[in-house]
């Protein structure tokens, strides 16, 4: 990645980044960093990283940014958003942080409505312990505990976030799915989770992402997963509620 092509608010001391060749995290991180350049939030903004790959986030950006017990970055961005009601406040995690461990706290805060900006970035997998079955995982996908494949009838059916929230939140809240494989959309949509928040609002993005080192993919496969079966499964667009 070029200097020119870094958003102004990231640490350029911390960059390379440490995520595994291929990983979706470092297009995520990057389409929130040029949300919050175009929006020009970076003063305003704190940013807490579940643990788990998103850990190694917590260094990216020149703002405030912190790690948080794994599920528990929600709270604790509801909190800091009370303390201080002009704060922007981004949680970014992965799906076990969410969608596991954290779903109690996901759910509470959309119904709540607090005025936080969510990001989960899904992979189907439980990527950082070594690749095994988590909440989003495809039917039918092999992973380490899933070894002939997810089957639904046995662990029920991967979980759509966005969709689960739309029946509990706020008209005014913002729900939406993007994916790496269309970075200026994805950036797009942030921006509008963003300026939810500022509204005074909870905003909820799921952003699909690649794990070629627990897929098991070479690079046109690992597209071809993402763009094909995670886009087919994972419709993305703002969620309607």
């Amino acid at each position: 990645m070029s200097e020119l092509s870094m958003p102004r608010c990231w640490n350029r001391e911390t960059k390379p980044h440490s995520f595994c060749p291929g990983c979706g995290h470092g297009l995520v991180l990057k389409a929130l960093g040029m949300a919050v350049d175009e929006l020009e939030l970076a003063e305003q903004v704190t940013f807490a990283c579940d643990i788990g790959c998103s850990l190694l986030a917590w260094n990216f950006f020149n703002f405030p940014s912190l790690q948080t017990h794994h599920g528990r970055t929600i709270p604790v961005m509801v909190g800091l958003k009370k303390a201080d009601s002009k704060r922007v406040a981004v949680a970014y995690m992965g799906d076990g942080g969410g969608y596991s461990i954290g779903l109690q706290h996901l759910v509470s805060t959309a119904v709540r409505d607090d005025p936080v900006t969510v990001i989960l970035v899904n992979n189907t997998v439980y990527a950082m312990t070594g690749g095994q079955m988590a909440p989003t995982t495809l039917p039918g996908q092999k992973t380490e505990t899933t070894p002939f494949g997810r089957d639904e009838a046995e662990t029920g059916f991967p979980l759509k976030g966005p969709e689960l929230l739309a029946g509990v939140v706020h008209p005014e809240a913002y729900l939406a799915r993007g994916t790496v494989a269309q970075v200026l959309r994805l950036k797009k949509t942030i921006q509008k989770g963003l300026e939810t928040q500022r509204k005074g609002h909870f905003a909820f993005i799921e952003a699909l992402s690649t794990c070629p080192t627990n897929w098991r993919t070479n690079a046109a496969a690992t597209w071809s997963f993402l763009e094909r079966e995670m886009s087919d499964y994972y419709q993305t667009a703002e969620i309607p509620h």
